[in-house]
């Protein structure tokens, strides 16, 4: 830990506890599946606000994660509106592959104590 106990210094891996923090902030995205548009943004907000100042890693991946699943949801209401021009569903059904492969991706790469950023992602929450 640094001399601040906010967790490891800059440049230093991550310990086992923040990396499987790290995997979880992703994947606690699949409260989603729960409460559509909105278990999968309030999971990793909750994840977020409980590791801010602590970890740097954890803090960074559920931010990560937090503006992915915002993008998201925004593009799921995207595809709804677009259901009554005959592609929504379409769209929707991509937008959840998309969605399930990325999560598990990051969750994989968080594990593994790598810092994990999603192709496509609004950052709205810095």
């Amino acid at each position: 830990m640094s001399e601040t106990g906010a967790g490891p210094a800059p440049g230093a891996a991550p310990t086992e506890n923040e990396r499987t923090w790290g995997m979880l902030a992703h994947l606690a995205a699949f409260g989603g599946l729960v409460v559509p548009l909105v278990g999968n943004v309030i999971a990793p907000l909750i994840v977020w606000q409980s590791w801010r100042g602590r970890s740097a890693f954890v803090e960074e991946q559920a931010l990560e994660s937090l503006n992915f699943n915002i993008s998201v949801s925004i593009a799921a209401v995207v595809c709804w509106v677009a259901v009554f021009i005959f592609i929504g569903v379409l769209l929707g059904i991509a937008l959840l592959i998309a969605w399930l492969a990325l999560t598990i991706i990051a969750a994989i790469k968080a594990s593994e104590g790598v810092s994990y950023r999603y192709p496509f992602a609004l950052r709205l929450v810095k």
